[in-house]
């Protein structure tokens, strides 16, 4: 049984640590949070994550996982060690590498026999390169160690999916050393052919940076789509289903919505946006999507006001159904709902909201600002206009005449397409939707 250590309990340092566990391996998930590190060890998952709360009580159980804030003494007892803390946003768009490198020191000073370091962050290309010179300039005792860059490709809402079911795993590394233990103890996912792909340091980097970027790209397309689809009276849902068929373009992330957010996207797009300016390299393909991923969310809010005949909405109540970015997660970073919302009140408006999993973080962020409803027909009770951002289960089953006597208004503002027109209207709502 293999030990490894993850550095980092965050959405990829506990989903990366609950999946190694649930493939049989030894793992200890380290994190300099004491707090955090007590709640873990309790079973307590601080965030929101389909089947990671039952899996993670289920290998603390078996004793496949344990959790710990001495990370020099994880990286002595490990042979793996995962680099999987955050690399967060700063004011000009580049990632903040701080956190990884302090950990590469840490790394360096507390090994004393020959590691694999496997690096799960999300981080700009050649920064493994520069993990493994920081390493080697604080290992005193000289011990090999190899660097290998493992980026990971999953999505909240489907994490512990993604992980047990990966469309490929990327290995980059400089040396075939480490190549048979990442396969050893990833041995349930060979045995499934998934395919791996083999390649150095920076082309794995690129490949994540690249696969985000690509996403973004198609989900801004088709939001300018939308509002192209608008403007002629065209079903936006009808072009984006026709080019979903062609094998070339597929149809996943096509699905028009108020813009793509989360913790992934808009950082990633940033990131490389700001990488290729220090090469001077002019990305203008990616430099628009990250201008019309924006547009798209003041697009929502003018819909709005064009609903309502003014952009003062001093005296109308939104209610806003879905705060997180998408539904089975309660992530509120860069979410579509948080800009829409500001928005909202910043143009006078009374705005009322309920989120199934994300009103704990909500409430930190508005602070009294918003009105939150105990569940979604409270927050439509007496407001002008019901506006759905987030497309969770329990909004798709509406009962549209109860909605029509809960408001006050008529106003039925469906961003995520779940209802159709014909029902929406024969319930007495005024129906608005984006590309429709």
């Amino acid at each position: 049984m293999k030990k490894l250590a993850v550095i980092g309990s965050g959405y990829v340092g506990l989903a990366t640590a609950v999946g190694y566990a649930e493939f049989g391996c030894c793992v200890r998930c380290v994190d300099i949070d004491d707090d955090k590190i007590a709640s873990l060890k309790n079973g307590e998952v601080p965030f929101y994550e389909p089947d990671l709360h039952k899996k993670l009580h289920s290998n603390l159980q078996h004793n496949r996982i344990d959790f710990s804030t001495k990370v020099s003494e994880a990286v002595k007892w490990a042979e793996l060690i995962f680099i999987a803390v955050g690399t967060p946003q700063l004011p000009g768009g580049s990632a903040d590498l701080s956190y990884i490198f302090d950990v590469a020191e840490t790394i360096g000073k507390a090994m004393d026999s020959y590691k694999i370091i496997v690096t799960k962050s999300t981080v700009p290309v050649g920064t493994n390169s520069r993990i493994k010179e920081i390493i080697g300039s604080n290992n005193s005792t000289g011990c090999d160690f190899d660097i290998v860059s493992n980026p990971e490709f999953l999505q909240e809402g489907r994490a512990m999916v993604d992980f047990m079911n990966p469309d490929r795993v990327v290995i980059g590394t400089e040396s075939q050393r480490p190549v048979e233990t990442m396969r050893r103890i990833m041995s349930p996912l060979v045995e499934k052919s998934v395919p791996f792909i083999y390649t150095d340091l920076q082309t794995a980097e690129m490949i994540k940076y690249s696969s985000n970027c690509f996403l973004a790209t198609k989900v801004a397309f088709i939001n300018e789509m939308s509002r192209l689809c608008d403007a002629y009276g065209v079903d936006v849902r009808e072009v984006a289903k026709a080019m979903g068929k062609d094998s070339r373009i597929g149809s996943k992330y096509l699905n028009p919505g108020p813009g793509y957010g989360g913790s992934c996207l808009p950082k990633d797009t940033q990131a490389i946006a700001a990488a290729a300016k220090d090469r001077n390299v002019d990305m203008q393909l990616l430099n628009a999507v990250i201008l019309s991923n924006q547009i798209q969310k003041d697009y929502v809010v003018q819909k709005a006001a064009t609903y309502f005949g003014s952009p003062d909405f001093t005296g109308k109540t939104v209610a806003v159904l879905g705060i997180a970015f998408k539904p089975e997660t309660d992530d509120i970073r860069e979410a579509p709902a948080v800009d829409i919302i500001n928005k909202l009140l910043a143009a006078g408006a009374t705005v009322k909201a309920y989120d199934p999993k994300a009103m704990d973080k909500a409430r930190l962020l508005w602070k009294g600002r918003i009105i939150f409803g105990t569940d979604e027909k409270e927050a439509m009770r007496d407001a002008d206009m019901t506006m759905i951002l987030t497309e969770w289960s329990v909004f798709r089953g509406l009962d549209l005449l109860q909605v029509r006597k809960l408001m006050r208004g008529s106003g039925f503002f469906d961003t995520r397409d779940v209802y159709k027109r014909k029902n929406v209207e024969a319930a007495g709502l005024d129906y608005i939707g984006i590309g429709r």
